[in-house]
């Protein structure tokens, strides 16, 4: 239910519920929502927690996954998902926006805007996608020193630390920094772009009861494999970060393209959300009558001396 709708407000804050989801057993699947609206048909569709991904942040926002958008930028995002869902959100935190100090800034910007976890990665600016080439990796160490100091900043957010360290140190060097990143404060580890179900399995041997995230995105040096394949290999979650923005630009791009060749979009009908969906989902007619219902409880009061009657 829309967020003016709630009988009450979540009882726990973000960061506890996250945790419990992950906590309780099986895997938590983590699907992509770009922006408000993909947020509320997850949850339709059925979904507990949402992922909210840099890169599809950026790409709706026409700009690359290059870590050059904002602190602030990203709250944004995360205040209008948290407002339209009202589901635990973990949030892309890229490489944290600088140093320790900017990380424990982004931390408590972060929670202020609703989120229960996020994660930080162990790549130099300016960063890239982790299933592309010549990532540069920031010192193990100094990695470690911004889990820490996320780790102090925060009061409730769940703490995912990522690894991009598979492609050029191999998966012994991805568990050491693994490692390191536990004892500095990390909750979960997120191993990024490993490119066989062999790597999957023998991550999760090396590292046995750490909560593990794998990132399930298309196109990339990720075999498809399901939630239910991750959840043997000993993952508890998996997200999949851009997959609703690619399916929303494929369909407005056959759009955009229909009504530049036939001047209208009826040809584009059956592929639309119709009008009653729309505010089916997003409950304008609850919103109307909560609006009605406030209207009419307010009334003027006498003011006990019989002025203005």
């Amino acid at each position: 239910m829309p967020y003016l709708l709630s009988s009450h407000l979540p009882g726990k804050p973000a960061g506890q519920r996250f945790r419990a989801l992950v906590e309780r057993g099986g895997i938590l699947r983590l699907p992509g929502a770009h922006n408000g609206m993909a947020a509320l048909q997850a949850r339709a569709a059925g979904f507990e927690a949402l992922y909210l991904s840099g890169a599809a942040m950026t790409a709706s926002m026409g700009l690359p996954d290059l870590g050059i958008i904002t602190v602030d930028e990203v709250s944004f995002f995360i205040r209008q998902i948290v407002r339209a869902a009202g589901l635990p959100l973990l949030v892309d935190g890229d490489t944290g926006y600088g140093e320790t100090l900017n990380v424990m800034h982004m931390v408590r910007s972060f929670e202020e805007a609703g989120a229960g976890a996020v994660h930080l990665e162990d790549q130099l600016l300016p960063k890239k996608c982790g299933h592309l080439n010549d990532k540069k990796l920031a010192d193990a160490r100094d990695m470690a020193a911004k889990i820490a100091a996320a780790a102090r900043a925060r009061s409730h957010l769940y703490l995912v630390a990522r690894t991009d360290a598979a492609a050029s140190e191999g998966i012994e060097g991805a568990v050491a920094r693994a490692r390191l990143y536990l004892d500095a404060g990390a909750d979960a580890i997120f191993p990024e772009a490993l490119g066989s179900a062999w790597m999957f399995r023998e991550f999760a041997a090396r590292l046995p009861g750490v909560p593990l995230l794998a990132n399930m995105t298309e196109f990339g040096r990720t075999p498809f494999l399901t939630a239910a394949e991750f959840e043997a290999m000993g993952y508890r979650m998996v997200i999949w970060p851009v997959s609703s923005l690619r399916v929303a630009n494929k369909a407005q791009e056959r759009l955009y393209a229909t009504l530049q060749r036939d001047g209208e979009t009826r040809a584009m009908l059956e592929e639309m959300q119709t009008r009653a969906e729309l505010y089916d989902l997003i409950g304008l007619d609850k919103y109307e009558a909560l609006d009605s219902s406030i209207v009419q409880s307010v009334l003027p009061r006498p003011s006990g001396d019989g002025a203005g009657e």
